[in-house]
Order: C-alpha cells, then sequence, then structure tokens
C-alpha cells in the first residue's frame, strides 16, 4: 500500500463491533489510531454494530455504538473486523456477514484482528487472496476456506486492500503498519513508544505455538522411535539409528515418517530438538553450549542457527522475550522501546 497522507480531514477508521466481540480486538486498534492523533496523524474512529445498538463483548463488557450499518453510508479509509471466541458460530450469522460486506464496499482497506479473518472468509473477501490468523486457528481456516492461502507464521498479512493478523495483540501491529502508511515512521514509532510495543516484531507465530506432541500413528514400530525422539532429543537420532531402533530398512523408516509424520525424519527431529530447547530457555538457567548439548544440536551456533531459521529469532532473544514481564528489572528489549 502507498503511503496516503490526506490533504483535507482526517482519515476515517470504522470498527465493526458484534456480540461477543473480543475486547482488546476493538479496544487495541483504537488505540494505535486515536494516539496517532497526539503524533501528527488525524483519525476519526466510530464504533459501528449491525443495529446500532450497544453490544456485550466476550469479556462481559457493555461496548456502545456510534452508528449502525445502514447508517455508516461515508466511504471510509480503515475497516477494522476484530474476532471473537465463538468464531464458528459467528460465521454462520448471514446477517453479520452481510453487515462486513457492506462495509467492506466503502472501505479503502479492511483489516481483521485474530479471528476475524473468518468472517472476512465466510463473506467470500479473502478468495485467492493470502492471509493471516491467530496461529491456533491457522489450519481450520485453511481447511474450511481452501481457497484462502494461509500465512501461519505472519503476523500479519497484507494482499491488495484486504489485511488480516495473527492474535489479539497482533491488531496493534497491522494498525501501527497502517499509521506508517498513512503518515509515515515519524508518526508510527513515536506511537509504538508510547505503547511501549515493537514497531516491528521479532520472529513469526511460530514462538508462540504450543508444544508438538508426537502424532498419532498406526505402526507401533514408529511409535518407537517418535516416543525415543521425544524423551530424549538429545540422544543419537541419526537416520541409522531410527532405522535400528524401528528394526526395520532406512528406506522403510523414511517411507514410514512421510505417510504417518508427513515430514522427514531429520526435520522432525529437528523440530523436537527445537522445542525441547524453547522449554529449557524458558524455564531454567543454563548457558547456550549446556542447551545445545542437551537438546542435540552440539554447539551454540548450531542451536542459534536453527531458532533464526524457524522462529526468526535467536535463542538469547527468546529467553530474554519469554522468561518474564521485565518487571523490576532493566530489560535491552523493553528499552529499545521505551520512551
Amino acid at each position: 500500500m502507498n503511503r496516503t497522507r490526506p490533504a483535507t480531514g482526517p482519515l476515517i477508521v470504522t470498527v465493526l463491533v458484534f456480540p461477543g466481540v473480543r475486547l482488546l480486538d476493538v479496544t487495541g486498534p483504537i488505540e494505535v489510531f486515536t494516539t496517532a492523533n497526539e503524533f501528527g496523524g488525524r483519525y476519526r474512529v466510530q464504533i459501528v454494530s449491525e443495529e446500532g445498538t450497544e453490544v456485550i463483548t466476550s469479556a462481559g463488557t457493555r461496548l456502545s455504538a456510534d452508528l449502525s450499518a445502514d447508517d455508516a453510508q461515508e466511504p471510509c479509509d480503515v475497516l477494522v473486523v476484530p474476532g471473537g471466541p465463538e468464531w464458528e458460530t459467528l460465521i454462520k450469522d448471514d446477517a453479520l456477514l452481510d453487515t462486513v460486506r457492506q462495509l467492506n464496499e466503502k472501505s479503502r482497506c479492511t483489516a481483521s484482528v485474530c479471528t476475524g479473518a473468518f468472517l472476512l472468509a465466510a463473506a467470500g473477501l479473502l478468495n485467492g487472496r493470502r492471509a493471516a490468523t491467530h496461529w491456533r486457528h491457522s489450519r481450520q481456516l485453511a481447511s474450511r476456506f481452501p481457497s484462502v492461502r494461509v500465512q501461519p507464521d505472519a503476523i500479519f498479512v497484507r494482499d491488495g486492500k484486504m489485511m488480516t493478523s495473527a492474535g489479539v495483540s497482533a491488531g496493534i501491529d497491522l494498525s501501527l503498519a497502517l499509521v506508517e502508511d498513512h503518515y509515515g515512521a515519524e508518526v508510527a514509532r513515536p506511537v509504538a513508544k508510547d505503547m511501549v510495543v515493537f514497531m516491528q516484531r521479532p520472529g513469526g507465530q511460530s514462538q508462540f505455538s504450543v508444544r508438538s506432541r508426537a502424532p498419532h500413528t498406526r505402526q507401533e514400530m514408529l511409535r518407537r522411535v517418535l516416543d525415543a525422539v521425544a524423551e530424549n532429543p538429545g540422544a543419537n537420532h541419526t537416520l541409522t539409528a531410527m532405522a535400528r531402533r524401528a528394526g526395520v530398512s532406512v528406506r522403510h523408516v523414511t517411507r514410514l515418517f512421510d505417510e504417518e509424520v508427513g515430514t522427514t525424519p531429520a526435520r522432525y527431529v529437528e523440530q523436537v530438538r527445537l522445542e525441547a530447547a524453547q522449554a529449557l530457555l524458558e524455564t531454567g538457567d543454563d548457558p547456550m553450549p549446556v542447551v545445545a548439548q542437551r537438546t542435540g544440536f552440539g554447539s551454540p551456533e548450531s542451536l542459534r542457527r536453527a531458532f533464526v531459521r524457524h522462529l526468526g529469532v535467536t535463542p538469547g532473544a527468546f529467553r530474554t522475550s519469554f522468561r518474564t514481564t521485565g518487571v523490576g528489572t532493566k530489560d535491552p528489549v523493553l528499552a529499545a522501546v521505551s520512551p
């Protein structure tokens, strides 16, 4: 999207709300756009519900609407479509989907937060487009809407006029990107500092994913191999060693991984070792050489390369980000974005 500084008048941001909407999906973007007004931006935010009435969020908080969808006749520069925990029910609400389509027709940019991507997809607005949603729901988005090209690791994705973002806080990342598009980094940067968030968050959604469990398999010989890797990631798990453990040939164990696990033996082992290293970094104080040895990477450099390749961050940055909120400490990562 090209930078679009308005010549006259403020940029209009329409935020759709509905019963069961997630509160932070609404308030996060609003906070970004209204804070931008303190640093040279010009935004006018309006909250729209289907009937113009207040709604109760998933947190039980009441939100008032400024307009009904029918009364929101003025074209807007940004339409924000938030999500909600009960997205499976929301995507069956034909009236809500009609409202999404109606507001989208009047918007120059339509942006979803978290499971709001399901509403856009159900309304047919993401057909053939790349999109993101919360990592927990990315597979469901892809399976329910196969015409949508889901980017599971992206914090947010822009495809034409459509923008989609990951979990609730990613709506803040997306909104900051829009502020930078509209008014430049000189406005977006002080907004990020004021809100104590990153201008560009390091890494992707992989760093927030749940620990993978050994996949189900009907093959007892493969189960022995998978369990051995999970129980001791730092042990010898070469292809030859795994084949010996399963009592089959190297070719056969490779085929079993492909058919039952959907990946190669080497990639599976690396993923288990990576997740074991994440757990050690989150919960322990072992130095990097010890973490690398215990998890089978061998050296801190091999550990670093795996983290950067899969998570987009170094092991040290991962430990800093996820060990503590930084309360009572002088965290250099937080200091970098502090006012």
